[in-house]
């Protein structure tokens, strides 16, 4: 379930990433196709709270430093290693594919840290993309850091949709898939959520924290080469994580 309102102010600042500049009242509900009593009213009760300001007198809204601040506030409470984000650097120059870090999200596999493929064909991901847990390597490596309790009272709530030829839509499916990444060593995934895209993931545990480790890219490319990356993916984390982390 979307709250509407939560949404629009989300958008909204997705909206001014993307653009990189001011916009009037009138650019941002013609954009949204919103009403403009409806806008004005987001647009007031974001400058009101210190959120949007106006460089220019009738410039239009752009967003203050405030959501620069809270989000290092926040971030700062339970950052990631700097070891993790070089590990993904490395992955993606040495495969040539888009390396992330995800973490698990209830139903979701959400990307918290990103470094995307110079390939002009390329998996698109940026931090906070999505993927359903079950249904994509990233998300299965977070899985196998769960207990089969936890997994049970989790499938409860997924709808199995078939996203792909491959996807795991029983419980059954999702547990076999498991057990092979087991046995293998890793888990990967052949257009299981996403239509020709392949990539290995491994789980990457960092104290409490359940995290994973994805390489991903067009199945053509990287689909004949996924024990190779995983393999990869598997020395570069026992070469650049510290003792302590693991």
């Amino acid at each position: 379930m979307i709250v509407r309102q939560a949404a629009n102010i989300l958008e909204i600042m997705e909206f001014f990433a993307q653009t990189k500049k001011p916009a009037t009242l009138a650019e941002i509900a013609d954009h949204f196709g919103w009403p403009r009593s409806s806008t004005f009213n987001l647009l007031a009760t974001l400058s009101e709270k210190g959120y949007l300001y106006e460089p220019r007198p009738r410039g239009g809204f752009y967003p203050t430093p405030r959501w620069l601040a809270m989000a290092r506030m926040v971030s700062e409470v339970e950052p990631l290693p700097p070891w993790t984000h070089a590990l993904i650097a490395e992955l993606s120059a040495e495969t040539g594919e888009t390396a992330s870090i995800t973490a698990p999200s209830g139903l979701w596999a959400v990307f918290i840290d990103v470094v995307e493929s110079q390939a002009p064909i390329r998996y698109f991901a940026t931090i906070g993309h999505r993927v359903p847990i079950h249904a994509a390597a990233s998300g299965r490596a977070l899985l196998l850091q769960y207990s089969r309790e936890e997994r049970d009272a989790l499938y409860r709530k997924i709808e199995f949709r078939q996203y792909g030829p491959s996807t795991p839509i029983s419980i059954e499916a999702v547990e076999t898939e498991l057990r092979n990444s087991t046995a293998r060593g890793y888990c990967q995934s052949f257009g299981d959520y996403s239509r020709d895209l392949a990539g290995a993931a491994i789980p990457l545990p960092i104290g409490d924290r359940r995290l994973s480790v994805v390489v991903a890219g067009p199945e053509f490319r990287i689909g004949p080469k996924v024990p190779e990356v995983a393999a990869l993916i598997t020395r570069t984390v026992d070469r650049l994580r510290p003792k302590s982390a693991a």
